[in-house]
């Protein structure tokens, strides 16, 4: 039995106004970036920016702006206004910008953790500089890492949402939309033929912007520590509700851990009360997090529970 071919057309017309709705509603919120030189004549990198408020702030990939401190923004209605970076986080692969007349068309944000494998998203950018360039596609997997690097330190951005719509050079910093037209991520990287990649938004990046608008800056707390998850003895498994921590591997010398009194083989099942499993949860509790102030950290070691106190201090930027 053969399907009803005004289906597919039914189909294929809410599929285009859905596309079409979403483009309408976020094209203007979009702008391309050219990074210049300080004099203004030598281009240095380009790519995309969203607005996040009327006053001129926009959010865009860190990597785009990794060459200057300012340029020009070309919006959709055609303006061309000047740009500086406000501050810019590698570690995050996110940058703050701020136009200089303000008066932008703010995009609405969404949040990345409601989203779900084959969900439709749109991607909006300026893609080969092609200004305003709209594409398609579905969530093709989440919780997907992507590693960044900032000098010496290398961290692992979590929960990176990767899609199949298409992405190329100039659409890093662009939009990745739900099909209500809220921004769920921050387009980064082309992973491979057909494959793209975006920093989601949620309630992380969220707090990484907000530092970035207010001080220009990310601080994160460095404990010192290499580990690795492991599961938890079958007792203490049962005592805590837990199945896994974080096996210390290694402890830097001269680190806040060290001075703790931590050690290799040590297990970590709580920082500050809160439940660790992954070297993830720790990389989450550093972020703009408790810097030069005393840590309550339980471990396990030998069969039996501690607790010891760490005071971590700033990691260093690059």
């Amino acid at each position: 039995m053969s399907a009803d071919p005004s289906d597919d057309g039914e189909l294929l017309d809410a599929y285009s106004r859905t596309l079409t709705r979403v483009a309408a509603s976020l094209a203007p919120s979009v702008a391309a970036v050219q990074v210049t030189s300080s004099g203004g004549r030598s281009p240095l990198g380009s790519g995309s920016a969203v607005a996040l408020s009327t006053d001129g702030y926009l959010v865009t990939s860190a990597h785009v702006v990794a060459g200057g401190d300012g340029g020009l923004l070309d919006l959709a209605d055609g303006r061309r206004l000047r740009f500086r970076v406000r501050g810019r986080d590698p570690l995050s692969d996110l940058a703050v910008l701020v136009a200089e007349h303000g008066d932008l068309e703010p995009a609405r944000l969404g949040d990345a953790s409601a989203l779900r494998v084959g969900q439709l998203v749109v991607a909006i950018g300026n893609p080969l500089g092609l200004a305003g360039s709209v594409t398609a596609g579905v969530v093709s997997a989440l919780g997907r890492s992507l590693p960044t690097r900032s000098g010496a330190q290398v961290r692992v951005i979590d929960d990176v949402i990767q899609t199949d719509a298409a992405l190329n050079p100039g659409n890093s910093g662009g939009a990745l939309a739900d099909s209500a037209g809220r921004v769920v991520g921050i387009n980064t990287a082309l992973a491979g033929v057909g494959l793209g990649l975006a920093v989601p938004v949620n309630t992380t990046t969220e707090r990484i912007i907000g530092r970035l608008v207010r001080d220009g800056r990310v601080r994160r707390a460095h404990l010192g520590v290499a580990g690795m998850s492991r599961p938890i003895p079958p007792r203490w498994a049962a005592e805590i509700g837990r199945h896994r921590g974080l096996e210390v591997v290694e402890v830097i010398k001269g680190s806040p851990a060290e001075s703790a009194g931590l050690r290799p083989g040590d297990i970590i099942i709580e920082v500050d009360g809160r439940p660790v499993e992954s070297p993830r949860d720790v990389q989450r509790l550093m972020v703009d997090g408790p810097v030069e102030r005393f840590l309550v950290i339980r471990v396990l070691r030998k069969g039996s529970s501690h607790v010891v106190t760490a005071i971590p201090d700033e990691l260093a930027a690059a």
